[in-house]
Protein backbone atom coordinates (compact mmCIF):
# COMPACT_ATOMS: atom_id res chain seq x y z
CA UNK A 1 0.00 0.00 0.00
CA UNK A 2 1.32 3.49 -0.76
CA UNK A 3 2.21 5.55 2.33
CA UNK A 4 0.19 8.57 3.36
CA UNK A 5 -0.01 11.18 6.12
CA UNK A 6 -3.08 11.77 8.25
CA UNK A 7 -4.35 14.66 10.37
CA UNK A 8 -6.84 15.14 13.21
CA UNK A 9 -9.85 14.52 10.98
CA UNK A 10 -12.64 12.19 12.13
CA UNK A 11 -13.23 10.47 8.76
CA UNK A 12 -11.14 8.35 6.33
CA UNK A 13 -8.53 10.51 4.62
CA UNK A 14 -4.93 10.63 3.49
CA UNK A 15 -2.26 12.96 2.14
CA UNK A 16 -0.28 10.69 -0.17
CA UNK A 17 3.38 11.05 -1.10
CA UNK A 18 4.93 10.24 -4.48
CA UNK A 19 5.87 6.75 -3.24
CA UNK A 20 4.21 3.39 -3.80
CA UNK A 21 3.05 3.60 -7.41
CA UNK A 22 3.90 2.16 -10.82
CA UNK A 23 4.73 5.25 -12.89
CA UNK A 24 8.27 5.63 -14.21
CA UNK A 25 10.80 8.33 -14.97
CA UNK A 26 9.90 11.88 -13.98
CA UNK A 27 6.46 10.59 -12.92
CA UNK A 28 7.82 7.98 -10.51
CA UNK A 29 6.03 6.58 -8.84
CA UNK A 30 2.56 7.40 -7.39
CA UNK A 31 1.54 10.04 -9.92
CA UNK A 32 -2.23 10.49 -9.55
CA UNK A 33 -2.88 13.29 -12.06
CA UNK A 34 -5.22 12.44 -14.93
CA UNK A 35 -4.26 15.62 -16.81
CA UNK A 36 -0.54 15.10 -17.38
CA UNK A 37 1.64 13.23 -19.86
CA UNK A 38 2.06 10.07 -17.84
CA UNK A 39 0.77 6.72 -19.09
CA UNK A 40 -2.98 6.71 -18.40
CA UNK A 41 -3.05 3.07 -17.31
CA UNK A 42 -0.25 3.71 -14.82
CA UNK A 43 -2.14 6.68 -13.37
CA UNK A 44 -5.32 4.61 -13.01
CA UNK A 45 -3.36 1.90 -11.19
CA UNK A 46 -1.85 4.52 -8.90
CA UNK A 47 -5.28 5.93 -8.11
CA UNK A 48 -6.60 2.42 -7.49
CA UNK A 49 -3.79 1.79 -5.00
CA UNK A 50 -4.52 5.05 -3.19
CA UNK A 51 -8.26 4.32 -2.99
CA UNK A 52 -7.55 0.80 -1.73
CA UNK A 53 -5.25 2.21 0.94
CA UNK A 54 -8.20 4.19 2.29
CA UNK A 55 -10.50 1.19 2.14
CA UNK A 56 -12.48 2.22 -0.94
CA UNK A 57 -12.59 1.05 -4.54
CA UNK A 58 -11.19 3.08 -7.44
CA UNK A 59 -14.70 3.73 -8.73
CA UNK A 60 -15.29 5.82 -5.61
CA UNK A 61 -12.35 8.20 -6.23
CA UNK A 62 -13.55 11.39 -7.91
CA UNK A 63 -11.40 14.26 -9.19
CA UNK A 64 -11.66 17.69 -10.80
CA UNK A 65 -10.18 19.64 -13.67
CA UNK A 66 -8.33 22.07 -11.43
CA UNK A 67 -8.08 25.64 -12.70
CA UNK A 68 -6.62 27.73 -9.83
CA UNK A 69 -9.94 29.39 -9.05
CA UNK A 70 -12.64 29.33 -6.39
CA UNK A 71 -15.41 27.25 -7.97
CA UNK A 72 -16.75 24.41 -5.82
CA UNK A 73 -18.48 21.32 -7.21
CA UNK A 74 -21.11 19.49 -5.13
CA UNK A 75 -20.86 15.74 -5.60
CA UNK A 76 -24.12 13.80 -5.58
CA UNK A 77 -22.91 10.93 -7.74
CA UNK A 78 -19.60 10.14 -9.36
CA UNK A 79 -19.03 11.98 -12.63
CA UNK A 80 -17.12 10.34 -15.50
CA UNK A 81 -13.33 10.51 -15.49
CA UNK A 82 -13.51 12.26 -18.87
CA UNK A 83 -16.06 14.86 -17.72
CA UNK A 84 -14.57 16.29 -14.55
CA UNK A 85 -15.97 19.73 -13.68
CA UNK A 86 -13.59 22.72 -13.86
CA UNK A 87 -13.27 23.62 -10.18
CA UNK A 88 -10.76 23.67 -7.36
CA UNK A 89 -12.87 22.26 -4.55
CA UNK A 90 -15.66 19.78 -4.05
CA UNK A 91 -17.99 18.78 -1.24
CA UNK A 92 -20.34 15.88 -0.61
CA UNK A 93 -22.72 14.39 1.91
CA UNK A 94 -22.69 10.97 0.21
CA UNK A 95 -20.95 8.23 2.24
CA UNK A 96 -18.29 6.21 0.47
CA UNK A 97 -17.38 8.80 -2.17
CA UNK A 98 -13.68 9.68 -2.12
CA UNK A 99 -12.91 13.31 -2.96
CA UNK A 100 -9.44 13.59 -4.51
CA UNK A 101 -7.29 16.68 -5.07
CA UNK A 102 -3.91 16.58 -6.83
CA UNK A 103 -1.07 18.97 -6.04
CA UNK A 104 2.57 19.56 -6.88
CA UNK A 105 3.39 22.45 -4.45
CA UNK A 106 -0.06 24.01 -3.95
CA UNK A 107 -1.83 23.31 -0.68
CA UNK A 108 -4.35 20.47 -0.48
CA UNK A 109 -6.96 21.18 2.20
CA UNK A 110 -9.34 18.54 3.58
CA UNK A 111 -12.47 19.43 5.56
CA UNK A 112 -14.90 17.36 7.68
CA UNK A 113 -18.04 17.95 9.71
CA UNK A 114 -18.62 14.41 10.93
CA UNK A 115 -21.78 15.30 12.87
CA UNK A 116 -23.49 16.64 9.76
CA UNK A 117 -21.97 14.01 7.50
CA UNK A 118 -20.31 16.46 5.12
CA UNK A 119 -16.74 16.51 3.79
CA UNK A 120 -14.80 18.72 1.40
CA UNK A 121 -11.48 18.92 -0.41
CA UNK A 122 -9.80 21.98 -1.92
CA UNK A 123 -6.77 22.79 -4.07
CA UNK A 124 -5.30 26.08 -2.84
CA UNK A 125 -2.52 27.65 -4.82
CA UNK A 126 -1.77 31.25 -3.93
CA UNK A 127 -4.30 32.59 -6.43
CA UNK A 128 -7.12 30.41 -5.16
CA UNK A 129 -6.22 31.01 -1.52
CA UNK A 130 -6.18 34.78 -1.97
CA UNK A 131 -9.39 34.74 -4.03
CA UNK A 132 -11.27 32.75 -1.38
CA UNK A 133 -11.36 29.03 -2.21
CA UNK A 134 -11.24 28.23 1.52
CA UNK A 135 -14.34 30.28 2.29
CA UNK A 136 -16.15 29.03 -0.83
CA UNK A 137 -15.61 25.42 0.25
CA UNK A 138 -16.94 26.10 3.73
CA UNK A 139 -20.02 27.82 2.31
CA UNK A 140 -20.68 24.86 0.00
CA UNK A 141 -20.42 22.51 2.97
CA UNK A 142 -22.90 24.68 4.90
CA UNK A 143 -25.34 24.36 2.00
CA UNK A 144 -25.32 20.60 2.68
CA UNK A 145 -25.98 21.07 6.39
CA UNK A 146 -22.50 21.50 7.87
CA UNK A 147 -21.72 24.11 10.52
CA UNK A 148 -18.39 25.90 10.28
CA UNK A 149 -18.03 25.76 14.05
CA UNK A 150 -17.89 21.96 13.75
CA UNK A 151 -15.61 21.72 10.72
CA UNK A 152 -12.14 20.25 11.23
CA UNK A 153 -9.68 21.20 8.49
CA UNK A 154 -6.16 20.11 7.63
CA UNK A 155 -3.65 21.60 5.20
CA UNK A 156 -1.49 18.94 3.58
CA UNK A 157 2.11 18.92 2.36
CA UNK A 158 2.88 21.94 0.17
CA UNK A 159 5.65 24.37 -0.62
CA UNK A 160 6.88 26.04 2.58
CA UNK A 161 8.01 29.62 3.15
CA UNK A 162 11.72 28.81 3.04
CA UNK A 163 11.30 27.42 -0.48
CA UNK A 164 8.71 29.80 -1.91
CA UNK A 165 10.24 32.95 -3.42
CA UNK A 166 7.62 35.23 -4.97
CA UNK A 167 7.56 38.49 -6.89
CA UNK A 168 5.56 41.73 -6.83
CA UNK A 169 2.52 40.20 -8.56
CA UNK A 170 1.80 37.86 -5.68
CA UNK A 171 2.62 40.48 -3.05
CA UNK A 172 0.33 43.05 -4.67
CA UNK A 173 -2.58 40.60 -4.92
CA UNK A 174 -2.05 39.44 -1.35
CA UNK A 175 -2.09 42.95 0.09
CA UNK A 176 -5.02 44.01 -2.11
CA UNK A 177 -7.06 41.22 -0.53
CA UNK A 178 -6.12 42.24 3.02
CA UNK A 179 -3.31 44.07 4.82
CA UNK A 180 -3.02 40.96 7.01
CA UNK A 181 -1.26 39.29 4.11
CA UNK A 182 1.92 41.19 4.97
CA UNK A 183 2.46 38.89 7.95
CA UNK A 184 3.01 35.96 5.58
CA UNK A 185 5.82 37.60 3.60
CA UNK A 186 9.43 37.47 4.72
CA UNK A 187 12.32 39.31 3.02
CA UNK A 188 13.58 37.44 -0.02
CA UNK A 189 17.14 36.62 -0.96
CA UNK A 190 16.97 38.97 -3.96
CA UNK A 191 15.76 42.52 -4.45
CA UNK A 192 11.99 42.87 -4.90
CA UNK A 193 11.43 39.27 -3.87
CA UNK A 194 9.72 37.80 -0.83
CA UNK A 195 9.29 34.39 0.79
CA UNK A 196 5.59 33.50 1.04
CA UNK A 197 4.14 31.31 3.78
CA UNK A 198 1.40 29.48 1.85
CA UNK A 199 0.41 26.97 4.57
CA UNK A 200 0.37 29.71 7.21
CA UNK A 201 -1.80 31.89 5.01
CA UNK A 202 -4.27 29.05 4.40
CA UNK A 203 -4.46 28.39 8.14
CA UNK A 204 -5.19 32.08 8.77
CA UNK A 205 -8.03 32.04 6.24
CA UNK A 206 -9.45 28.86 7.78
CA UNK A 207 -9.31 30.21 11.33
CA UNK A 208 -10.77 33.57 10.36
CA UNK A 209 -13.60 31.72 8.63
CA UNK A 210 -14.48 30.22 12.01
CA UNK A 211 -13.72 26.51 11.63
CA UNK A 212 -13.43 24.40 14.78
CA UNK A 213 -9.82 23.41 14.12
CA UNK A 214 -7.18 23.90 11.44
CA UNK A 215 -3.68 22.47 11.26
CA UNK A 216 -0.85 21.90 8.78
CA UNK A 217 0.52 18.37 8.66
CA UNK A 218 3.94 19.74 7.71
CA UNK A 219 6.41 18.75 4.96
CA UNK A 220 7.84 21.08 2.34
CA UNK A 221 7.18 19.56 -1.09
CA UNK A 222 10.06 21.37 -2.78
CA UNK A 223 12.63 20.39 -0.15
CA UNK A 224 11.71 16.67 -0.07
CA UNK A 225 12.48 15.43 -3.58
CA UNK A 226 12.36 11.74 -2.72
CA UNK A 227 8.98 12.09 -1.05
CA UNK A 228 7.02 14.66 -3.09
CA UNK A 229 6.56 15.99 -6.59
CA UNK A 230 7.25 19.73 -6.84
CA UNK A 231 6.34 21.91 -9.80
CA UNK A 232 8.72 24.67 -8.75
CA UNK A 233 11.62 22.31 -8.19
CA UNK A 234 11.09 20.87 -11.66
CA UNK A 235 10.79 24.35 -13.20
CA UNK A 236 14.00 25.56 -11.56
CA UNK A 237 15.79 22.46 -12.83
CA UNK A 238 14.28 22.71 -16.32
CA UNK A 239 12.97 19.17 -15.86
CA UNK A 240 9.70 19.39 -17.81
CA UNK A 241 6.38 17.79 -16.83
CA UNK A 242 6.08 16.04 -13.47
CA UNK A 243 3.59 14.01 -11.50
CA UNK A 244 1.25 15.15 -8.75
CA UNK A 245 0.45 13.66 -5.37
CA UNK A 246 -3.08 12.91 -4.22
CA UNK A 247 -4.95 14.04 -1.12
CA UNK A 248 -8.34 12.47 -0.49
CA UNK A 249 -11.19 12.32 2.02
CA UNK A 250 -14.45 10.37 2.37
CA UNK A 251 -17.39 9.88 4.68
CA UNK A 252 -17.42 6.32 6.03
CA UNK A 253 -20.02 4.06 4.51
CA UNK A 254 -22.96 3.33 6.76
Amino acid sequence: MPPFLTAALPVPHGFFTREGGVSAGRFASLNCSLSGRDDADAVRENRRRAADALGLGPDRLVGLTQVHGVAVATLREAWPETDRPPADAMVTDRPGMLLGIVTGDCAPILFADADAGVVGAAHAGWRGAVAGVVEATIEAMEALGAARTRIAAAVGPCIAQESYEVGPDLRDALLAASPKGEAFLAPGRREARWQFDLPGYCLMRLREAGVASANWVGDDTLANEGKYFSHRRATLAGAGPIGHQLSAIALPER
